[in-house]
């Protein structure tokens, strides 16, 4: 059986949740549909999804269909707020699905769910729901959708006369080539393309009444080809939960070989074993043996892997596209102390590592970084019925950046009784976007290499603040020029100070 990671992701209201219901209905997985006005869909499982009619947190299933294809399908949440939760999933995506509203057609928020999957290179199946009552023509949907990208959407609905064959040729030299000699496009250049992302099938139905259903099924089942996995173990983890009774929850992918329970997995210098392997259905998940390559599952047993980070042969992807930028006071009850709250705020921000939870030692407050209005109430939801403490959050704040206009160097200097470090960085600006790079050009004669790696990763591990508006800051190089130590009275913390130093007096003296 072809086995397959496919997350379903929309626009917020699209009609996905409705399409996964259809999904799981027609493969036998559910006995009736359920409905999201009604509050009892299989994947929003969460009271706050029920309540609200929206997919907040990314929900899975296994789907079996007529044991031609095994799908592990991840909801992923339609709301801008929740995007972030939405680009964890797709990297860990062999294909998806992307879903449409035939009402609506492509929307603001379908653009930016393009790019990432544009991004992540991530094959792409198109389901346009809601033609029951829909005011465009599948021609000019199709007319839409190759805006974004242009002359690959191709219409696969109809059973016997679904493939334009010129305008599949068309999608790439070669295949036009040999569609010019034989008068037809070869089924496994058809797959290639798709799985190139030359080709993005689309079809056209309603995910309520359950149109044009079975003919998106038998497309998957028809196109959707397992990837190669190596023999060697690895793992991504793209999700951490906690169940009700507290215990951390680590979701995976397994990228490579066979992960058994109590088997040792390592990451980031780590080793720990696995306890217990679920694979989970909605709520409700099924204790297994062994997971193996192309499944996804949940373990327990690890106890400090964060999102992005990888098992075995996997290395951490710890970069995003979207990225919040408001800033959120955390404004708690009287008897509520902060510094004691903090620990409960950082176990959230291992669940979504975008929220930033940030302690200000000067204000004795707790900040957090969010997407918008829907995020922050439903941040203060989950709080209050995770930890019995009724937050408030105050009006977010721009979360700006700075950076620096000019090259420069920053000397810094920390020679107290008995303590001597001096640190000289040069300061660049890099084009919009790059972030912070971090370099060393200091000869090892003039300091050896283990201050020199202790001088990079004390530029690595604080958020150094500006000096014009006391902002994080972006976008340049700073590179080690020279370091000085003392052979009797150096210690490690001592170049900690001076890099600091070293940083700030740079900044103070750049045009920021």
């Amino acid at each position: 059986m072809k086995k397959s990671v496919v997350g379903i992701i929309a626009h917020v209201d699209a009609g996905k949740t409705t399409l996964a219901e259809a999904l799981l209905f027609k493969s036998g997985k559910i006995r009736k549909l359920g409905r999201v006005d009604n509050g009892d869909t299989a994947l929003d499982t969460h009271a706050l999804e029920k309540e609200r009619g929206i997919t907040i947190f990314a929900g899975q299933s296994v789907l079996n269909f007529d044991d031609e294809l095994e799908v592990y399908l991840l909801d992923t949440p339609g709301h801008v707020d929740f995007s972030a939760e939405t680009e964890r999933v797709l990297k860990v995506l062999d294909y998806a699905i992307l879903v449409i509203s035939g009402t609506e057609g492509v929307q603001a928020h379908t653009r930016t769910l393009w790019k990432l999957l544009e991004a992540y290179n991530i094959p792409t199946f198109v389901f346009v729901t809601k033609m029951d009552f829909c005011r465009f023509s599948n021609e000019e949907i199709l007319h839409k959708l190759n805006e974004l990208q242009n002359g690959s959407f191709i219409d696969f609905s109809n059973a016997e006369n679904y493939l334009d064959n010129e305008t599949l040729a068309m999608c790439e030299e070669g295949v036009l080539e040999k569609y010019l000699e034989t008068g037809v496009v070869d089924y496994n250049d058809i797959i290639r393309l798709i799985k190139r992302r030359r080709v993005f099938p689309c079809y056209f139905g309603s995910g309520l009444k359950g149109d044009g259903v079975e003919s998106f099924v038998d497309g998957l089942k028809k196109y959707i080809v397992p990837f190669e996995y190596s023999d060697n173990f690895g793992a991504r983890v793209y999700k951490i939960t906690h169940d009700s009774k507290g215990e951390r929850i680590t979701h995976i992918k397994v990228t490579g070989g066979l992960l058994k329970v109590k088997d040792v997995v390592n990451y980031c210098g780590k080793s720990e074993k696995v306890n217990s392997i679920r694979v989970y259905t909605g709520e409700k998940y099924i204790s297994v043996d062994e997971v193996t390559a192309g499944g996804v599952c949940a373990i327990t047993g690890i106890s400090s892997a964060k999102c992005g980070d990888g098992f075995g042969f996997e290395e951490a992807f710890s970069e995003t596209l979207l990225e919040p930028v408001m800033n959120y006071r955390l404004v708690l009850p009287d008897d509520c102390d902060a510094k004691a709250f903090l620990p409960k705020m950082k176990q959230l921000e291992e669940e979504d590592p975008l929220l930033h939870v940030t302690w200000n030692s000067f204000l004795q407050e707790i900040n957090v970084s969010l997407m918008g209005d829907v995020q922050t109430e439903i941040l203060k939801a989950i709080i209050s019925d995770r930890f019995n403490v009724d937050v408030e959050i105050d009006n977010g704040r721009v979360m700006y950046k700075e950076t620096i206009d000019n090259i420069v160097e920053g000397v810094g200097h920390y020679e107290p009784l008995r303590h001597y470090a001096e640190v000289h960085l040069i300061l660049e600006p890099l084009p919009r976007g790059s972030g912070l790079v971090f370099q060393s050009k200091c000869n090892e004669d003039a300091l050896s290499r283990n201050w020199q790696n202790l001088i990079l990763m004390h530029l690595a591990e604080k958020e150094h603040l500006g000096v014009l508006t006391g902002s994080p800051i972006t976008d340049m190089k700073i590179t080690l020029l020279v370091g000085k130590a003392h052979l009797k009275h150096t210690e490690g913390g001592d170049f900690r100070q001076a890099t600091y130093r070293a940083v700030r007096q740079g900044l103070m003296m750049a045009e920021s």
